[in-house]
């Protein structure tokens, strides 16, 4: 039999104790599907003389006073950067939710993307379901290879299979990169996972004014264009209200769970410009100074106790008096955008709490908004950057560069990231940024719970010590809901986080996560019972390292956090035992949930070769594509990069002439494009909106049939070199060139690999946004890959132009 246990429940606007729907018997819910009810005896050849009357089949619904859910997740934002939490973004939605709930002050998530998603959905650590870094860098080894086992259903699966409606809107960044097209496979998709429905993109990243959208699995464009108002996070929140009132309509027994993980505040900062100007100005004093103001709001708010200290400046970073005239202005601009960007984020989340208001539910609806996927992100180098793929192949922008261009910040042409100093201030009061999971600058973000008929204080603040994998047996746990003994037949690994709802109405209770680990790329961290131990292993601004030390000669740092609230002082050396009992506890952890072997490469991991992943295409050298309208992710499309390709295209040219693109790949930061122009065929490859080289026939194609060819020579001698161009109508050369400098390591996260269009942003401004699609017929297109592929590893040339970039 369950144990009993109490709840507080609001009923008529009073708070009152009940039994938690957890302590009725559950039946067969702990096999899911749950087993149908048993067959009906049928009594009488008659169906009028049946007796008993046959009952219909009433729908599954969980245990009675189940409320509906919503998690909301921001992307890219730091402890320090929201309202709620003392700092500068303003963020009303989460100010008026905390007022009315709960401000979580020492949640904390994994440092990164992939792994804080695939934790929160699961209710386990990361490497323990395979996620131990992002996707696009997914290994072979147990912890590391990107594929959620299935021992480890999700959140959705387990609330869908006991009646909740459940639909996903937003940014999906856990299905392996190869899976990620049209033959999939899907079950890895979000609708595969547990989802009734998913709107949303499936990347790191996206352009939030053309974006590139599934609906389900299906491919979809956004329903209009930024000239008609259109912006990502808007889209989702219509769809997301859209969704919950349709559900209500039809089944307002039936709870929901709605997810809505923004692709915001990740770059690229893209926000509508009366948000940006808003702040104009307002960080003109510098990171410094944000860092003193943001804790004193933090020690007024409670979030952060009256002793705690600014942790220590990361080394190598400028302080905000040692920038020129021209730094200061263009870090100040970018920090303006970044601003801006969140609170246009906070007015959408706003809006969608204002029609769960308006349906009548939102007191009996758990919402969870976490503010950061990770701590705030670091990877736009010491000075920012109009173009992060630009920044991290080793391009920078100069703070002139960006001052020129600072009216367009914010709009379409523009891809940007603030410098690192405003990282470390947006997560004050703690010491390094995103992918450093060994400080609280990575891994501690606020969490703001709201559920009026859960909770009875209204601006409560809990300092009880908690992880992303706590919110799915938390939210099980206000269910009624068991964790399943199988999913489909397949047996479940324990959920390894602990329910928060003892501290619902408890600010007092004591911890119940008493041990947590932390590792990223080698940045590692043992919590427990207040002690931490870290070591920082690699610096996130710098992309490719130069040269890296062996785990074993790591230094570690010693906190006792009960009394050094922000990982202010190290204490090893006065306290060698307890750091050595910490290193042993963090090497039994580690061993446990499959965190070893260490691995800190970064962007070599993005190539599937030197990873050691699965790639979709494999060593296929020939790929025709037949007709068009294809759309490939860049993980399942052919590589072209530092190599020489050459590609065919059968085409039949009207009679009235012909125009629109026959292959493309990337976009306006970055890419190149097959294409007909004015009736000529032509070529344009982007290198990171820097230059774009165009080699045009001078003549124009003939009507009927043709062969369009591209042969592309590459120089060779390392990665991201130079190489020669040809192109050919029906075997005979019509125009040559040279591209100078080619993209290395990835073209984008936010754009695709388009046959006969190119979606998203236009690689050339030769053919105009969206409608570029080729008009004659495209018969096949062919991409035949040379063997002269130079591995993505930097040379030694390569890692010294990184060393110099990122300084």
């Amino acid at each position: 039999m369950a144990a009993r246990r109490e709840i507080r429940v609001r009923k008529a606007g009073r708070i009152i104790t009940r039994r938690s729907a957890v302590s009725e018997p559950h039946g067969g819910r702990h096999h899911l599907p749950i087993a149908g009810r048993p067959r009906q005896r049928v009594t009488s050849i008659d169906v009028r003389e049946q007796d008993p009357p046959h009952q219909p089949v009433p729908p599954l619904r969980p245990p009675k006073g189940a409320p509906n859910v919503v998690v909301i997740m921001i992307d890219d934002m730091g402890f320090g950067a929201p309202s709620a939490f003392g700092g500068p973004c303003e963020m009303p939605a989460a100010e008026r939710l905390a007022e009315n709930g709960l401000r979580y002050s020492r949640f904390h998530v994994t440092a990164i993307c992939s792994p804080t998603r695939q934790s929160l959905l699961t209710g386990r650590n990361h490497h323990s379901v395979g996620m131990g870094v992002t996707t696009e860098m997914a290994s072979a080894a147990p912890g590391y290879d990107g594929i959620r086992p299935r021992s480890a259903a999700t959140l959705a699966q387990v609330l869908g299979g006991n009646g909740y409606r459940t639909g996903a809107f937003g940014k999906w960044h856990q299905t392996p990169a190869r899976d990620v097209s049209p033959v999939g496979p899907f079950d890895r998709w979000p609708t595969g996972e547990g989802f009734d429905t998913f709107y949303g993109f499936i990347a790191a990243e996206m352009n939030h004014w053309y974006p590139v959208l599934f609906n389900g699995t299906m491919p979809v464009e956004p329903s209009n264009t930024p000239d008609d108002g259109y912006h990502l996070s808007e889209d989702l929140v219509d769809r997301a209200i859209g969704w919950i009132r349709n559900q209500q309509s039809l089944e307002p027994d039936a709870p929901f769970f709605a997810y809505l993980p923004f692709g915001a505040t990740h770059a690229p900062y893209h926000v509508p410009k009366p948000y940006r100007d808003k702040y104009k100005g307002a960080f003109d004093h510098g990171w410094d100074r944000q860092r003193e103001i943001t804790l004193r709001r933090q020690r007024e708010l409670g979030v952060v106790p009256p002793d705690a200290e600014l942790a220590p400046w990361a080394e190598g970073v400028p302080h905000w008096d040692e920038l020129s005239d021209a730094e200061r202005r263009s870090a100040a601009s970018l920090m303006e955008l970044y601003a801006g960007f969140a609170e246009h984020t906070d007015v959408q989340v706003g809006r969608l709490v204002d029609a769960l208001d308006a349906l009548g539910v939102l007191d009996d609806t758990l919402i969870f908004y976490i503010l950061g996927d990770n701590g705030a992100s670091g990877e736009g180098g010491i000075g920012g950057t109009l173009n992060e793929h630009r920044y991290a192949s080793g391009i920078p922008d100069s703070a002139e560069f960006i001052n020129a261009n600072a009216d367009a910040l914010g709009d379409d042409t523009t891809h940007a990231h603030y410098p690192v100093g405003w990282a470390l201030a947006m997560n004050t009061p703690y010491q390094w940024t995103k992918q450093v999971a060994s400080h609280f600058g990575g891994t501690r973000d606020g969490l703001v719970v709201h559920w009026p008929n859960g909770i009875a204080e209204r601006g409560g603040i809990r300092h009880q010590f908690h992880h992303v994998i706590d919110v799915m047996p938390t939210l099980m746990d206000a269910a009624g809901v068991p964790a399943p003994s199988t999913v489909d037949g397949v047996a479940q690994q324990p959920i390894e986080g602990t329910s928060m709802l003892y501290s619902f109405n408890d600010a007092d209770a004591a911890n119940r996560r008493r041990v947590q680990y932390f590792e990223m790329v080698g940045n590692r961290g043992m919590y427990h019972d207040g002690w931490m131990a870290v070591t920082r292993h690699g610096t996130p601004w710098v992309m490719v390292q130069d040269g890296r030390r062996r785990f074993d000669d790591d230094v570690w740092e010693l906190y006792d956090t009960t009394v050094d609230w922000s990982q202010a002082r190290d204490i090893a050396a006065e306290h060698p035992g307890k750091l050595r009992e910490l290193q042993q506890l963090f090497l039994i952890e580690a061993a446990k949930h499959n965190v070893f072997p260490l691995d800190d490469r970064m962007t070599e991991r993005e190539n599937p070769l030197e990873a050691g992943r699965m790639d979709l295409l494999g060593d296929r050298r020939s790929i025709t594509f037949h007709g068009a309208g294809l759309r490939l992710t860049e993980e399942t499309a052919p590589n072209v990069k530092n190599r020489s390709h050459t590609i065919t295209a059968s085409v039949d040219i009207p009679s009235g002439g012909v125009m629109g693109v026959i292959l493309a790949q990337g976009g306006r930061f970055g890419g190149w494009s097959l294409y007909v122009h004015e009736g000529r065929a032509a070529y344009a490859y982007n290198y990171f909106g820097l230059a774009v080289h165009r080699i045009v026939a001078p003549e124009r194609l003939s009507a009927g049939e043709h062969q369009i060819t591209l042969d592309f020579g590459y120089d060779g001698g390392g990665v991201g070199k130079g190489g020669a161009v040809s192109l050919s109508v029906d075997g005979k050369q019509v125009a040559e060139g040279r591209v100078d400098a080619t993209i290395p390591y990835y073209f984008a996260f936010d754009e695709t690999f388009d046959v006969g269009l190119d979606r998203a942003s236009p690689v050339t401004d030769d053919y105009p946004v969206a409608d570029n699609a080729f008009t004659g017929t495209l018969h096949w297109v062919r991409v035949d890959l040379g063997d002269d592929l130079y591995s993505d590893a930097a040379s030694d040339d390569e890692r010294e132009r990184f060393r110099v970039a990122h300084d």
